[in-house]
């Protein structure tokens, strides 16, 4: 049977294993991962301390993007050792009533490690189509001082996601917002800048892998479907139509609802992933 997946966090109880009976080690996050992500790739791995009235030790939730990859990790390693000598008890986690789970877009650095898992590192590009600065001053409170010494800076990119050997294309588009604090400061204004071109760039590419589906076989062959569901006002423009906007409001923003693009995931060292910035 098939298994379709989204380039989305994975919500669902059947994709989450709960692991108890783990003794205190150092690393005991790393040794989970080396030993769970031989069934599949992994979305996360976190170890917790038991509650006192557990008694001694820690448990660990387990993410797997596939809830076959899940399930066979499950039959695998439950009541085994491992990597220590007292054996782990492992089971699927249970649906828990009453809490709705907000289905959220992988951040861009989460969609690309998916990408390359299932379709390898050479099947699938990615460019920037548009990188535009559309910056203004924050001049609603009417106070001429605050306008002079804040500023905020804003970028929209626009990025196209390209499956080759499956025939599908995409674009995504994805705002980066920042405020400075102190415009005068030179340093301060470019560090900024930098941050927020990143963040729409890795915000579009994550928006054009929404409307990716990969279809997983039971024979561990990849197909790819195009995610209708996900498309927006903004796929049916032309390249020059979509470098021309400038007009923030005019787009539908509010729906890239990304899980964590921040930041503090960004490095000011590295350059934009071979890519390329296109001139404004």
């Amino acid at each position: 049977m098939a298994e379709v997946l989204a380039f989305r966090v994975p919500a669902g109880s059947a994709h989450t294993l709960l692991v108890w009976g783990l003794e205190p080690a150092p690393g005991l996050e790393h040794s989970l991962f080396s030993v769970f992500s031989k069934f599949g790739l992994l979305y996360s791995v976190r170890a917790h301390r038991n509650a006192a009235v557990a008694g001694p030790g820690y448990y660990a939730i387990i993410k797997f993007y596939s809830d076959r990859d899940a399930s066979r990790a499950q039959r695998a390693c439950n009541g085994q050792r491992l990597f220590q000598k007292s054996p782990l008890k492992v089971c699927v986690c249970t649906k828990q009533k009453g809490l709705q789970q907000q289905v959220l877009a992988l951040n861009s650095n989460k969609c690309q490690e998916l990408a390359n898992h299932y379709l390898s590192f050479n099947g699938w590009s990615s460019r920037i189509i548009t990188l535009q600065n559309v910056s203004g001053f924050d001049d609603e409170n009417g106070d001429l001082g605050k306008i002079l010494q804040k500023r905020s800076v804003k970028y929209l990119g626009a990025v196209e996601v390209t499956l080759p050997n499956h025939g599908v294309c995409t674009r995504g588009v994805g705002l980066g917002e920042a405020d400075i604090e102190n415009s005068e400061d030179p340093l301060e204004f470019v560090t900024a800048t930098r941050r927020v071109q990143k963040l729409a760039v890795g915000k579009a590419l994550s928006s054009a892998f929404q409307k990716i589906l990969l279809v997983v076989l039971e024979n561990g062959k990849v197909a790819v479907e195009y995610n209708h569901t996900q498309e927006e006002p903004t796929d049916s423009l032309t390249e020059e139509e979509l470098k021309g906007l400038v007009q923030v409001n005019e787009l539908p923003l509010e729906q890239f609802d990304l899980e964590e693009e921040v930041f503090s995931d960004l490095s000011f060292d590295d350059e934009f992933p071979s890519w390329g910035i296109p001139s404004n």
